[in-house]
């Protein structure tokens, strides 16, 4: 059996927060139309309790990213660290934009920031499986 390293427990707690944060994404998104259905106010407090572990794993993400690009140490100037570059770019966007939906009032800026947020969260997502 192979051991179990510290960069085993880095990248399985990166991915377990990102299996939060991008999942729940999706999972929310596709169940806001049905608990429209059942109440107006169901879509808000289901978006609260998704918040009370999303944000957190959020977090997660922020300090195994950091804790992935010590231990890595990638070249700035090459391919893979512009990517990292461009990961962290987006990974920002999915959090500020996550942020303002949370306080978004319209269902315009609900549906853009939210879709911003998801949006930004898949393609950091994809970023990460492209650094491997």
């Amino acid at each position: 059996m192979l051991p179990v390293t510290w960069d085993t427990i880095r990248v399985f707690l990166h991915v377990t927060a990102a299996t939060v944060w991008v999942g729940g994404q999706l999972t929310l998104a596709g169940l806001v139309p049905g608990l429209r259905r059942l109440s107006p106010d169901a879509p808000r407090a289901v978006a609260r309790r998704f918040n009370t572990i999303a944000w957190p794993a959020f977090g997660v993400l922020v300090a195994t990213g950091v804790w992935n690009v010590v231990e890595i140490a990638p070249g700035w100037d090459t391919d893979y660290g512009r990517t990292v570059m461009v990961k962290v770019l987006v990974v920002a966007v999915s959090g500020v934009s996550a942020f303002l939906h949370s306080v978004a009032r319209s269902r315009a800026g609900l549906a853009a920031f939210g879709a911003l947020s998801g949006l930004s969260a898949l393609a950091a997502l994809l970023l990460g499986v492209m650094l491997g």
